[in-house]
């Protein structure tokens, strides 16, 4: 395809791109889509179960004969590398695409992890780690954007939600991958643990043939200058919609947004528009994010503690209690995702974080009266992340449609990385801290952990009713205008009623109004159109 920009500088177009993709049919194309990106959730659970498996086996003598500190940094480097990936490939992905991307993070994923099967000693599995971190970081950025900016505004909301809990399908998957090739009966343990590495590429090698038939995405590409490419690349899709059964409605010129060519976005230009012109949003992104990171890394990477501590379980049996603990955060993304397309997203980000945040504190008090036993704390445990893992999953959601496509891939990874590090390293940490020592812990400490938890949930569940955005059902060019369209940001319950202008100023990069068309001699597109191009 042609890589040229089809806008002339101070001219704006017209495009009915996202009309002509928001109105398709469900069809196996957009399976194929779901299938070949939504993989990167199922790898990333797939690692993280898989590396909290290995480690205990990599101390002993016969394989790397790593210290208790040094199996914790494989998990540290592997979740650094996370953040780092996320935020050098989602700048990339809004600038370069959302395919090439995606092709490239997958790559990165799969040399690596595999590397890392050959790891001769600490220093090479730690860079290896690193860089298949990186490249499950990008995956996020890239995945999210393009998975949004593909699927019709009706099923996103549900498909959004859906990929992003198949995370725990990944971690049902390593934990059974464990049980085979960590079991020394079966396996020697030399090369079992090398085995559990090569898991995730062999996963991936199959999905990239997939990847290789996903299309550009055709809304990056209109935002980009590259209005002609875009248009043939839904012609393309249409066509192949069509041949699987799908049947298609006329889409109407005033359906078409109209566009004129914008420079890259600068990272000047990225703060204006996050923290001036869309700071409620961003303030509805952070809160979020960080709220569902805390409640989870805080019981998920403390609870085979809790299990040994407080119930006396060995590590044998602790192993079969995370297999009802997965399954219940699989299944409320894919049960509940539906609803937030129905019933609104507002309305279920409330009830997923609430409904948790209840069940948690009561389980608090249960757990301190000491009513509870393993199994019961377990289910009880089932039961709040079946509504949270929807909720941790719709914070995804949110903060990829909420912000201008320019910078998409980029606030995703923002908030990707904040969630990381404060869920990643500060409640697993305080949490631990709080288990008691002994025969007979202290269950004081943890109960108050427990009841902090419910609280920033529910907080978090509050600031999405308030500051939240009604956006089911609605185009991703209505809840968020891009910064190259001609038409300004479109009033929001999170911005009010006259919602500042995207910032159009940086690096002295002025971009004022050009006439409307019909000062120029030609009929407008759009009469409502307020246009936007270079002076």
């Amino acid at each position: 395809m042609s890589s040229e920009h089809a806008l002339d500088e101070g001219k704006a177009i017209p495009s009915l791109v996202p009309a002509r993709m928001d109105r398709l049919p469900w069809t196996r194309f957009h399976w194929m889509i779901v299938v070949g990106l939504g993989v990167s959730w199922i790898l990333d659970g797939l690692e993280i179960q898989l590396v909290s498996l290995v480690g205990n086996v990599l101390k002993e003598a016969e394989t790397l004969a790593l210290s208790t500190s040094q199996v914790g940094l494989m998990a540290s480097i592997y979740l650094a590398g996370e953040v780092v990936g996320a935020l050098v490939f989602g700048r990339l992905t809004d600038r370069l695409g959302r395919r090439s991307l995606f092709i490239v993070t997958l790559l990165v994923y799969l040399i690596a992890s595999g590397l890392a099967g050959l790891s001769w000693d600490i220093y090479s599995l730690l860079v290896f780690r690193f860089i298949a971190g990186m490249g499950i970081g990008g995956e996020y950025a890239a995945i999210n954007s393009a998975i949004d900016e593909l699927i019709p505004s009706r099923y996103r909301g549900r498909v959004d939600i859906g990929v992003n809990g198949t995370y725990w399908g990944g971690a049902l998957i390593g934990s059974a991958v464990g049980l085979v090739f960590l079991n020394e009966n079966i396996i020697p343990i030399e090369w079992g643990w090398r085995l559990c590495f090569l898991i995730g590429p062999v996963m991936g090698l199959i999905i990239i043939y997939l990847r290789r038939h996903i299309p550009e995405s055709p809304r990056w590409l209109m935002t980009h200058g590259r209005v002609e490419e875009a248009e043939r690349t839904v012609d393309e899709i249409e066509e192949t919609v069509r041949r699987q059964g799908g049947e298609l409605r006329e889409v109407s010129d005033d359906e078409a947004i109209a566009l004129v060519d914008y420079p890259p976005v600068t990272y000047r230009e990225i703060a204006r528009v996050m923290l001036r012109d869309y700071r409620s949003r961003s303030f509805l992104g952070f809160s979020m994010m960080v709220t569902q990171a805390f409640l989870y890394n805080a019981i998920f990477f403390t609870y085979a503690l809790v299990l040994k501590a407080y119930f006396g379980l060995n590590d044998s049996s602790i192993a079969l209690y995370f297999f009802p603990f997965a399954i219940g955060n699989l299944a409320g993304p894919l049960l509940l995702g539906h609803f937030f397309d129905t019933i609104g997203r507002r309305k279920m980000i409330l009830g997923t974080y609430s409904i948790s945040a209840v069940v948690l504190f009561i389980t608090a008090l249960l757990f301190n009266a000491g009513s509870l036993n393993a199994a019961s704390l377990t289910g009880l445990w089932c039961v709040v992340f079946f509504f949270a893992s929807a909720g941790a999953s719709s914070a995804y959601l949110t903060v990829s449609e909420i912000f201008p496509i320019e910078l998409r891939g980029q606030a995703i990874s923002f908030f990707f990385a904040i969630s990381q590090l404060t869920g990643g390293v500060v409640a697993p940490f305080l949490f631990a801290s709080l288990i008691g020592e002994g025969d007979n812990p202290a269950r004081g400490p943890l109960t108050v952990g427990y009841i902090i938890g419910a609280a920033i949930m529910l907080a978090g569940g509050a600031i999405a009713w308030f500051f939240g955005v009604d956006a089911e059902g609605q185009s991703l060019e209505n809840i968020a205008k891009p910064l190259s369209a001609r038409e300004s940001a479109g009033s929001t319950r999170a911005q009010g009623a006259r919602p500042r202008l995207p910032s159009t100023d940086a690096q002295g990069r002025r971009i004022t109004p050009v006439k409307p068309e019909a000062d120029q001699g030609t009929p407008p597109t759009n009469p409502k159109i307020t246009a936007w191009a270079h002076s």
